[in-house]
């Protein structure tokens, strides 16, 4: 007999719909019903609030027949499944590098299983953990999946909970932690039927979309605990090793104590019971350090957070772009500071806000930020989702990674960066509501227009084929130009492992020189010296003595360098590394 319990404070009347029969359910403390029932793995079952149709389980952790469809039993024995990583504790966040991916177009499949299929070049690669966009239940089987309607359900398109297990069960195996993408901002609204069962939503506060999520009005306890136990759920049960908690600026909460601090606290709870570590990361682009700092500093107490400023700096400089957000960007000073704080804007004028922006990053360790050349939003929120590849050349690809897996922040590749993949990476959508499908198009267009680009080379999210366009080719890893990209990332990725003062956090310790006039930025992090060039003619920087080009198993880190008497030749968009010739000979 299995106990099934759900939350629906202002009903009369609860009955559980399970197997196509209604079994009456008992009021309990708080607005809860229970009812018992047999229900093995898979049986389909939801609540009939009122005498109403039955609704999905909003805790629901499987949807094998979609968002509108009813719930099913996630309950498989071992005969269906076993965790295998009864040893594994975890990743360091700190010195980690991240790969973000999407199940979706990673692989031909677009499964979970599909990625496990590839998890080898990934160990190649050297990532130490990877870090999957949503795949809690959307409507339609494809999607960037922001617009989740179950938080608490793995996508069934990707393989279900059953696939989500099998995924983490062999990153583990392979020495590789998994952190997922969740959305606790706000639900899409197609099979959004959370408002039937409680308040989980409150007028009082108003985010992007719409009405935000009730955090801290009248029922709010039970609304947090709902998005507590998600987090909390699925570290325990599907062995999770971190969240990125998407744009954590909207969830607005009064309270004394924020959600975002309950869920450090209960996370932190939870990881000293299993015995495993479980990253928190923030997604904001305030640069407000009170997200990471601790309770004790007035902090919320996460372990990290995007810093998107980084990239802005590095791709308008890599590529010239200097429209829409990139306008507060474009100068080797602004990258500059970008590689030295990760904020460029701590406290500053932006042109582009028309305010002051930011507040000092100063006393956060390195390991507080996450910084990528490209990342889903950087490059699905382009028109045409095309890449920094598509429209740079090699050399600054190169210099992008350098400055990218040198940094004393917490590095993010982007699925197939790291062989500079020829598939854009494009905004898509499944929506079976045609009118709301209809309104995503026209909105995409309309986006676009009003920045200048043609409508008509804005592909329509709808459109399967948009979809199709963003998959990653793999055939491509081995072909001229890619094989030699992946090759230098692998061997950016090895000398990272083997230079502490690469991973140690200390970015306040870097000592970084620049010519904004022609171009060169050098940079030393202990005992590794970086050198680009991203001006138009060659140049020839200074270098201190002792050090020699670094190099991976015979192969120079360098490109269009060379290392002559006390200097470093470099053409334009060239790139050297060196280290100490005593680290190198250690080394060798």
């Amino acid at each position: 007999m299995k106990r099934f319990r759900v939350w629906a404070p202002d009903a009369s009347e609860v009955a559980l719909h399970v197997d196509g029969h209604d079994v009456p359910a008992t009021p309990a403390d708080g607005g809860w019903w229970v009812a018992h029932a047999e229900a093995g793995h898979g049986t389909r079952y939801g609540w009939r609030l009122d005498g109403a149709d039955p609704l999905p389980d909003p805790r629901s952790r499987w949807q094998p027949d979609g968002v509108h469809g009813l719930s099913a039993v996630d309950a498989p024995d071992e005969t269906d499944f076993a965790w295998t990583d009864q040893h594994w504790r975890g990743f360091h966040l700190p010195g980690a590098v991240l790969y973000e991916l999407h199940v979706g177009t990673f692989s031909p499949e677009g499964t979970f299983d599909g990625v496990v299929e590839r998890l080898p070049h990934l160990v190649d690669l050297g990532v130490d953990a990877i870090e999957l966009l949503p795949v809690a239940a959307f409507p339609g089987d494809r999607g960037w999946g922001y617009d989740g309607t179950f938080p608490h359900a793995v996508h069934d398109a990707y393989g279900g909970p059953a696939g989500l297990r099998r995924l983490v069960d062999a990153a583990h195996a392979a020495g590789i932690g998994v952190v997922l993408d969740v959305v606790h901002n706000h639900l899409g609204p197609d099979g959004n039927h959370l408002g039937a069962f409680g308040p989980y939503f409150s007028e009082r506060h108003q985010t992007n979309w719409g009405a935000a999520v009730n955090l801290d009005g009248p029922g709010s306890g039970e609304v947090r605990r709902y998005f507590v136990e998600h987090l909390t759920g699925w570290q325990r049960d599907l062995h999770l090793d971190g969240f990125r908690l998407d744009a954590v600026h909207a969830l607005v909460d009064d309270s004394a104590t924020h959600l975002l601090e309950q869920l450090a606290d209960e996370v932190a709870a939870t990881a000293a019971h299993t015995g495993r570590s479980c990253w928190l990361i923030a997604e904001s682009d305030r640069n407000d350090p009170r997200y990471v700092l601790p309770a004790s500093a007035g902090g919320m107490g996460l372990d990290a957070s995007w810093a998107d400023e980084w990239h802005h700096a590095l791709h308008a400089v890599l590529t010239g772009e200097t429209d829409g957000y990139y306008e507060d960007f474009g100068t080797l000073d602004h990258l500059v500071r970008g590689l030295q704080q990760a904020w460029v804007y701590a406290g500053d004028w932006s042109e582009h806000r028309q305010r002051v922006h930011g507040r000092s990053p100063a006393g956060l360790p390195g390991h507080a930020f996450v910084v990528s050349v490209q990342n889903h939003d950087q490059i699905g929120n382009r028109a045409t989702g095309d890449r920094i590849g598509h429209g740079t050349s090699d050399g600054r690809l190169r210099i992008g990674a350098a400055l990218l897996l040198t940094s004393p922040f917490v590095p993010m590749l982007f699925q197939g960066e790291e062989w500079s993949a020829s598939s854009p990476f494009r905004y898509f959508t499944d929506h079976q509501d045609a009118a709301l499908g209809q309104a995503v198009t026209e909105g995409r267009t309309h986006e676009f227009a009003h920045f200048g680009w043609d409508p008509t080379d804005v592909p329509d999210p709808q459109d399967r084929t948009t979809f199709e366009s963003s998959v990653l080719r793999w055939d491509e890893v081995g072909e001229s130009g890619h094989a030699e990209l992946l090759q230098w990332h692998r061997d950016l990725i090895a000398l990272r492992r083997r230079h502490p003062s690469l991973t140690d956090g200390r970015w306040s310790a870097q000592e970084i020189d620049h010519d904004a006039e022609v171009g060169w930025i050098r940079i030393r992090r202990g005992d590794v010296l970086v050198v680009v060039n991203l001006g138009a003619a060659p140049v020839s920087v200074p270098v201190p003595d002792g050090f020699v080009l670094a190099g991976v198993e015979g192969r120079p880190l360098a490109a269009g360098a060379t290392r002559n008497a006390d200097v470093v030749a470099l053409d334009p968009d060239g790139v050297a590394i060196l280290n100490l010739a005593a680290e190198a000979e250690r080394q060798s």
